[in-house]
């Protein structure tokens, strides 16, 4: 198929870098965060009705956010600052309920699985936290070096952890222990995303490369992509599992096909009036297919992709 594509709309009210973005409990609901501290909720719908889209404030932390993670069950959002720690989100009344001071270093990354909290630290410190209070279950340190992103397959019951000493670290969900450590790239691991179908695990790092790796063979390599000029920052795939998309630090968004990993899109300023600094986070909404990106020009571009 021949893809079409163009931007939405563009969402602003930032006074700083984008570097995170959540999907909300409602399709058209979407969260950001970044280095102003706000945590704002937007209403893509709106946008659609409007041509533009009014942010809320839901909260501002005392540091730049680098994570956010939805807690669906309980209508939270946790909120990892680049210091000291967690904050616990009530969005019924946009109150923060506690927060808990885990690490002096930064959160790079938080997944939420069965009332659990993955919080990857700075430090290299991955702390399991309860998520209803953000008391601690545990600490655990397999490197010296930052954990900079996380990706949960619960169906394969793997956590699999990206470091900046350039191996990928594969957990098994229940035990913690190690299952796999792969020497995955010549630089710091960025982005790790899980396939819908569990066929294959997508890491993109520093050195600019994608990687594309089979689970189910013990995370032999399947494929390595010169995927773009600089860092990949994210990965993540489309609602119906048949695209995925990268972004990176040389500005651009790159639309891939899942089956074949066959490059079909650059989305740059140029061509589409993208992003003109580097493209931080992705969130492939399935609110109408829109693809939301955020990036350190302080703002949220969401585009249609048909």
């Amino acid at each position: 198929m021949s893809n079409q594509v163009q931007k939405f709309t563009t969402l602003t009210g930032h006074h700083d870098s984008v570097y995170a973005l959540a999907q909300g409990l409602q399709p058209q609901e979407v969260f950001s965060a970044g280095a102003d501290g706000f945590v704002v909720k937007w209403n893509l719908e709106n946008a659609a009705n409007q041509q533009t889209a009014q942010g809320r404030l839901i909260v501002r932390i005392p540091a730049s956010a680098y994570a956010i993670c939805l807690v669906p069950e309980k209508n939270y959002l946790v909120v990892g600052q680049n210091y000291k720690g967690v904050h616990l989100i009530d969005l019924a009344d946009n109150k923060e309920l506690t927060s808990s001071s885990i690490t002096s270093s930064a959160i790079f990354d938080i997944l939420y699985f069965k009332e659990i909290l993955f919080v990857g630290c700075g430090d290299g410190t991955l702390s399991i936290l309860n998520a209803n209070d953000l008391s601690t279950i545990k600490h655990l340190r397999l490197s010296d070096k930052s954990i900079r992103c996380l990706a949960i397959s619960p169906i394969l019951g793997e956590l699999a952890i990206g470091y900046s000493d350039s191996h990928i670290r594969v957990l098994d969900l229940q035990t913690l222990n190690v299952k796999h450590e792969i020497s995955a790239h010549s630089n710091s691991v960025f982005s790790l995303c899980y396939s819908p179908d569990n066929q294959y695990l997508l890491s993109g790092s520093r050195d600019a490369h994608l990687k594309i790796w089979l689970p189910q063979q013990a995370y032999a390599l399947h494929q390595a992509i010169v995927a773009h000029l600089f860092t990949i920052n994210n990965i993540v795939y489309s609602p119906d599992g048949q695209y995925f998309a990268t972004c990176s630090k040389d500005k651009s968004i790159k639309l891939w096909r899942a089956d074949d990993a066959k490059l079909l899109k650059v989305i740059d300023k140029s061509r589409y009036a993208g992003h003109g600094t580097s493209v931080n986070k992705l969130l492939w909404s399935p609110y109408f297919n829109l693809l939301l990106s955020c990036s350190d020009d302080n703002t949220i571009s969401a585009w249609e992709i048909k």
